[in-house]
């Protein structure tokens, strides 16, 4: 494998507000004062950075926290609106089993009933749920070199083979990738990331620009964007 999952990045007015936020949540250590490190088999770092609007519309990606109990799916709810969360209308159906809530900057994340077979496998994080196609599925497991843990009825799945969340792709219906998503794929490449690159425009990958610490700035066939550098 030529790169792998290093952080997801979330754009931030306040990034570490945000990261104490999540640092309460899921019990993570802070590496500075704004990236924390998981405690867990999460095998990527949280990272904030500055962004320069506040959030508009619904991210493509969030996370999915599985429960244990009903009354342990309660603590989370409870101590997650104590740090500053709210509760977050989707279009959720009042017989579903989990509870959507918002960050202090309205990013969605899901916390999930104790009977949710598809991540009973899973720790506390237990997926990073993303809109998107099953073709870009194929692609992410391709690029990072995750099996397919679920393919079916047009919904995806990966997982690294080290264990931590899946990834999953919801399949059509989806929004059209937009430059308000607040979270994205940093991949981190040994050596120069220019082969490796290359590798990903030719899996369907394309290539943006750069950004202005050096990262090169990428898409999935979906229009997603990423981030790309040298580990």
């Amino acid at each position: 494998m030529a790169c792998d999952l290093a952080a997801l990045t979330v754009a931030a007015l306040d990034p570490q507000r945000l990261a104490r936020f999540w640092a309460g949540v899921l019990g993570w250590d802070p590496a500075d004062g704004a990236t924390l490190v998981p405690t867990d088999d999460t095998g990527f770092r949280l990272r904030f950075v500055q962004a320069q609007e506040p959030k508009t519309g619904q991210n493509r990606m969030h996370f999915d926290l599985t429960s244990t109990s009903l009354e342990d799916q309660e603590r989370t709810v409870a101590q997650a609106l104590d740090l500053g969360g709210r509760h977050v209308d989707v279009g959720q159906l009042p017989e579903e089993d989990h509870v959507v809530l918002g960050d202090p900057e309205g990013n969605e994340f899901c916390v999930v009933g104790p009977d949710n077979s598809f991540l009973a496998d899973c720790g506390f994080v237990g997926a990073l749920a993303c809109d998107g196609s099953q073709a870009v599925g194929y692609f992410w497991s391709r690029a990072l070199g995750w099996p397919l843990v679920w393919d079916q009825d047009e919904e995806t799945a990966i997982r690294s083979p080290h264990g931590g969340p899946k990834v999953t792709w919801g399949g059509p219906p989806f929004p059209p990738s937009s430059d308000t998503d607040r979270w994205r794929f940093d991949l981190a490449a040994d050596g120069d990331p220019e082969a490796e690159v290359e590798r990903l425009v030719a899996l369907g990958a394309t290539r943006v620009g750069t950004d202005g610490d050096g990262r090169v700035l990428m898409t999935d066939p979906d229009g997603t964007g990423y981030a790309l550098s040298s580990r």
